[in-house]
């Protein structure tokens, strides 16, 4: 590894203009899970490592049944998970919050780290998009806001400016008959990096029969996370039935851009978009229905 800068900063301002000051050397620390290994393997090349975990904004963990969920940028995964509250209204979170490395990881790992970090097959990106998720962005000058699904523009990079960072994850109040499902396929039962992810939320209406609005995103299958905005349209007022789910999961297959790797074949990846988008829709909506 080799010699870097560590400076701690207690508030914003004091982050953004360190920021600013350093430059593309420099890199926010919250839980470090991705960003150590980055270092140590040589694929990030940074001088300077500002840690943002004593910025009280940044550790927010605020929800509220009317306005919804604050999240801030360096809030650990187990934190998310043990509140109830949290997992009643959010579940597809929850479902990727639990799949993320392991309990280790997930004890310093931050959802707003797993956002910035921006790997295609990233597990807690799909379920903000499908949440409908905005980023609550701090830089030079002043603050803005992006939806989730604008964040990543490759891999690896964002919508982050020189001297900008993430504070906090923004996400709305649930909806009544509303849910959230998300799922990966990996080749073994342990840590792993999913081949394909498919995230989906929906609203139902009073009967529970009928679908007023969803949402899909899919991961490892482009170079950034995808909100499948076709395949969730053609859902809306549509009654449930497996010939609806089967439209949405073959037009959000027809977004796909996957490559062949050591991890699956482009059309095995293709193929998995289908049956994961079935199941993530079937299941948000198996829990509306379940819910009490």
């Amino acid at each position: 590894m080799r010699d870097f800068s560590y400076i701690a900063a207690n508030t914003i301002p004091e982050a953004v203009a360190l920021l600013d000051e350093k430059g593309e050397n420099a890199r926010i620390l919250a839980g470090g899970t991705d960003l150590i290994v980055q270092v140590r393997e040589a694929r990030r090349d940074v001088n300077w490592i500002i840690d943002i975990k004593s910025i009280p904004e940044v550790n927010a963990l605020d929800y509220n049944a009317d306005t919804g969920l604050v999240l801030g940028a360096a809030v650990e995964c187990y934190k998310i998970y043990a509140d109830d509250a949290i997992c009643k209204g959010y579940p597809g979170l929850i479902d990727a919050t639990k799949i993320i490395g392991g309990t280790a990881i997930q004890g310093r790992a931050a959802v707003g780290g797993n956002l910035c970090n921006a790997s295609p097959a990233a597990d807690g990106i799909p379920p903000l998009i499908v949440l409908n998720a905005t980023c609550v962005i701090a830089g030079p000058n002043g603050e803005r806001e992006v939806p989730v699904e604008q964040f990543c523009t490759a891999p690896g990079q964002t919508v982050l400016k020189n001297g900008e960072m993430l504070v906090s994850i923004k996400i709305p109040a649930p909806e009544s008959n509303s849910s959230s499902f998300y799922l990966r396929f990996i080749p073994r039962n342990e840590m792993d990096i999913a081949v394909v992810g498919a995230g989906a939320s929906v609203v139902l209406d009073d009967t529970k029969q009928t679908i007023v609005s969803a949402r899909i995103a899919l991961a490892a299958v482009a170079p950034t996370p995808l909100f499948a905005e076709e395949a969730s349209a053609r859902l809306a007022g549509r009654e449930i039935s497996d010939a609806a789910i089967d439209e949405a999961a073959e037009a959000a297959k027809a977004i796909a851009r996957p490559i062949s790797d050591m991890r699956g074949t482009a059309e095995q990846r293709t193929h998995l978009v289908g049956v994961l988008t079935r199941r993530a829709l079937n299941g948000a909506i198996q829990r509306v229905r379940e819910a009490t």
